[in-house]
């Protein structure tokens, strides 16, 4: 079953690992409960299977891109059902601790090997490989899939026991988190100022004030469009959530984060829900009792 894999989950960023993979030469096997991600993947050369035991009997090394907690537990107990010969299981999405130790757990007690390899990136950088993977769990088995990583990263990190390549991720994601509330305080600030959005991207991205996610979200801003998500809102707030009881278990003092808590939380209430979280944007011009001009 060389460079063969199956995706479990096809939204956001399962279906941009499959579309790179499948330009990388390798043959995908997806699988997503929703019909249409399912079409989409079809249509871009993923062989789709009709359940995850039937991905999981075509293939020896599965990941899994999901939504919930919820959906990895039911996905685990599908491949355990299966009584299938070890599989190795690249679990990469983003969930609180606990709940990936249960199904790491789950996993070996039916001879599978799971591996916590959370991704850092947008959904936009994961359609161009610009994505980085904190992989933790048995390093051999990271090893001999740094083919597979490469098919759909840049680069891929072997973060040693089960479990850090969450921890990274929460460290990762609470910048983020500050770094686009920031991007959308420093715009406003230089809306409300009377300067040009365009202009203060320009400015801003060739200074000391730069950040990979101004440079990624504040093209949104300037456009004060939010539609073409790559990370929405609803979703992002599960993130925002597991960092926070992460520090909160940790007693480690997060004053910039827990500040961008009501942010999101705002515009999350007030209809930006399946919107990028560039959104944020909107949120603090409506509070500085800003409209744009509108340009001819």
């Amino acid at each position: 079953m060389a460079k063969r894999v199956g995706i479990v989950g096809l939204g956001i960023m399962g279906g941009a690992f499959a579309h790179n993979l499948i330009k990388a030469g390798w043959q995908v096997i997806g699988y997503d409960v929703d019909a249409a991600r399912t079409r989409a993947a079809r249509n871009e050369g993923v062989e789709t299977a009709e359940d995850v035991q039937a991905l999981a009997r075509a293939t020896n090394t599965i990941i899994t891109s999901l939504p919930s907690p919820a959906a990895l537990e039911r996905t685990i107990a599908a491949i355990n059902a299966a009584r299938l010969p070890p599989r190795v299981i690249v679990e990469a999405s983003t969930f609180a601790l606990p709940d990936k130790i249960k199904a790491e757990r789950a996993s070996r007690c039916h001879g599978h090997v799971m591996l916590d390899c959370p991704v850092s990136g947008t959904g936009a950088q994961a359609r161009t490989k610009d994505l980085v993977i904190y992989a933790s769990g048995d390093t051999a088995a990271i090893r001999k899939l740094r083919p597979l990583f490469a098919g759909f990263s840049r680069a891929a990190h072997d973060l040693g026991a089960f479990g850090n390549g969450s921890r990274m991720k929460y460290v990762a994601n609470l910048l983020v988190a500050i770094h686009n509330v920031a991007s959308a305080e420093a715009m406003v600030l230089g809306l409300k100022a009377g300067l040009d959005p365009q202009t203060v991207f320009d400015m801003v991205a060739t200074g000391a004030g730069n950040s990979r996610v101004f440079e990624l979200r504040a093209p949104m801003m300037v456009r004060d469009r939010y539609d073409d998500a790559t990370m929405k809102i609803s979703i992002w707030q599960k993130d925002m959530a597991v960092i926070g009881e992460f520090a909160r278990q940790l007693r480690c003092p997060t004053p910039l984060f827990d500040a961008t808590v009501p942010i999101y939380d705002k515009a999350l209430t007030s209809g930006h829900g399946e919107e990028d979280t560039a959104a944020v944007c909107a949120v603090l011009e409506k509070a500085a009792r800003l409209k744009r001009r509108r340009k001819a």
